[in-house]
């Protein structure tokens, strides 16, 4: 094998000429490197792979037979393995039918010997704009790609929402049979599948298989990524899938932690997956990474968040025998009545957390209001305070604080007769009226030092008698629906609900 590169630069475009003739090798060496490409040459097929596995290249010049290996095996080889690598046969001769025989193989042109030098670097000129094009479509087919999956992946933490985008973006823009993903699980230390996703055009039965993972792992330690073809790639698997031809494995990488494995397969040898393909893939998997952790930090924050809630709940009921649970029901009573209305899922988790908090403000009653006696003005007063108290404890708490209009004013009345500062209709806030009706049901129906719970059927018609005055009308009509529904599941499971 010879090299030359007189007037080459590292980025000019490479060619492989392969003839077992060296004064032709010669010539189209000498003549390439004139017009500015780096050439190397090969006196036959089997040399010429071991210069494609060693070095990159645009374009292979080969003569049609040579020994140990002949331009059309060299051909097939070529595409199998090198596939962004176009192939034109030199042939002595001389037939039409060769010519064609090459084409349907997938030579990119023919040239007929004797040849003329200008025509053969007429045809190289002709391939390599044709490359050119190709790498450039590819690279802006990537670029929208990953515009497009980085937007989508920005604009949601839902777990569901990013996976679901991450499978979709590869079956689009890979030419991949199957997607998956797994995440690892650390409370059970191993990955679990958590999507898949089939090609429309997919061969029919494609399956998961069941990955070997400590293979897997093993080489992705090695080399951050498996690209295998053939027996190669089932290799990878304790049940690969049937008829996989071609394997990608993409870990997911964030903070210098393996959290994901996104995983491509083939079914048919004519579309194995390139390196430039691969490339892809790792993009995506960046891009999917560092969205994954995102939504995993949000869900341990959103669980953080929960379980604050539900610690200061806690404290309220601890002050008084007769509200505890009074918060839980009013937290189920509420957010089963945003759900009724049609409240979008944000704003049912937000009034769910309002409602187990509402009463948060009694911490800062000191005063004991549950008494069998009926409340003095004093301490009347004194339980009117405790929505402003709620406020006033939450607002140093950034989080916590879109909770603050339902804590602080679900006892203001529709009527504009209620307090902290006595709105009145539309100007209430949704989620202050939500509570309301909620918090007022759950004190009817439950015991109090000062009386029984009050039948279901009292405390329903108690609430209709209200709605327009104390509440709002249509919130209490979507509870009242929504009760019922509630009290008739309760009934089938077995769970105790109000009489």
């Amino acid at each position: 094998m010879a090299i030359s590169d007189s007037t080459s630069t590292v980025d000019s475009p490479r060619v492989l000429v392969v003839d077992d003739e060296k004064v032709i090798r010669e010539i189209l060496a000498d003549f390439l490197s004139l017009e500015g490409f780096h050439v190397a040459t090969a006196p036959d097929g089997v040399a010429a792979l071991e210069e494609l596995d060693q070095n990159s290249f645009d374009m292979v010049i080969s003569d049609l037979k040579m020994p140990k290996m002949g331009g059309l095996e060299l051909l097939e080889k070529t595409r199998a393995f090198h596939e962004n690598v176009l192939t034109v046969i030199m042939t002595g001769f001389g037939t039409v039918e060769t010519a064609i025989e090459a084409m349907k193989k997938g030579a990119y042109d023919y040239i007929l010997k004797p040849f003329k030098v200008e025509e053969v670097v007429h045809i190289v000129y002709r391939g390599i704009e044709k490359q050119r094009l190709i790498s450039e479509n590819i690279r802006l087919r990537e670029i929208i790609s990953l515009h497009e999956l980085s937007e989508q992946l920005q604009a949601t933490l839902s777990l569901r929402d990013i996976v679901d985008s991450t499978l979709k973006t590869c079956v689009t823009n890979v030419s991949s049979s199957l997607v998956v993903l797994y995440l690892y699980r650390e409370e059970f230390g191993e990955f679990n599948l958590v999507g898949h996703m089939v090609h429309p055009d997919a061969p029919p039965g494609a399956d998961v298989g069941t990955l070997d993972f400590p293979k897997v792992l093993s080489q992705l330690r090695s080399n951050r990524f498996v690209l295998a073809h053939g027996p190669d790639a089932k290799s990878y698997f304790v049940n690969a899938p049937k008829d996989i031809a071609s394997f990608v494995c993409q870990p997911l990488v964030a903070r210098q932690n393996t959290i994901g494995l996104l995983i491509l397969h083939t079914y048919t040898s004519d579309t194995r997956f390139t390196e430039g393909q691969r490339k892809l893939v790792s993009m995506l998997a960046s891009r999917a990474a560092a969205a994954v952790d995102n939504a995993l930090l949000y869900r341990n924050l959103q669980q953080t968040f929960r379980q604050t809630i539900q610690g200061l709940a806690r404290a309220i009921e601890a002050m008084d025998k007769y509200t505890a649970g009074h918060s839980d029901r009013v937290t189920v009573y509420a957010r089963i009545t945003a759900e009724e209305i049609g409240e979008v899922p944000e704003r049912v988790e937000l009034i769910t957390q309002a409602g187990m908090l509402h009463d948060i403000g009694k911490l800062g009653c000191h005063a004991n209001l549950n008494k069998p006696e009926k409340l003095t003005e004093e301490e009347y007063e004194i339980f009117k305070a405790h929505p402003a108290y709620g406020k006033d404890i939450l607002e140093p708490i950034s989080f916590l604080r879109p909770l603050i209009p339902g804590v602080h004013l679900h006892h203001e009345r529709w009527d504009g007769k209620g307090y902290p500062l006595g709105l009145a209709g539309e100007a209430i806030p949704k989620i202050a009226r939500i509570l309301a009706v909620a918090d007022s049901y759950d004190a009817m129906t439950s015991n109090r030092a000062y009386r029984r719970a009050l039948a279901h059927s009292v405390a329903v018609k108690e609430l209709q008698r209200c709605a327009g005055t104390q509440f709002d009308p249509e919130t209490v009509d979507a509870f009242l629906t929504t009760i019922e529904k509630y009290r008739d599941d309760c009934r089938n499971l077995g769970i105790p609900y109000p009489e």
